[in-house]
């Protein structure tokens, strides 16, 4: 993978977790590792519970 195009959020592994260690697919590459600058991406809001965890 390009060291330029890989995803800072999840620094190229595709899965985020949370301080209890729930893993989830980064919202920032949607879970592929790379990032390109430029690309236009929707945002939104998303659903969380009372300990903001994603509610998929």
């Amino acid at each position: 993978m390009d060291r330029e195009n890989t995803c800072i959020a999840c620094e190229g592994t595709g899965m985020l977790a949370d301080d209890e260690g729930w893993q989830y697919r980064c919202s920032v590459c949607s879970g592929t590792g790379e990032f390109h600058i430029g690309a236009t991406q929707s945002t939104k809001v998303m659903s969380v519970d009372e300990n903001n965890r994603l509610l998929d």
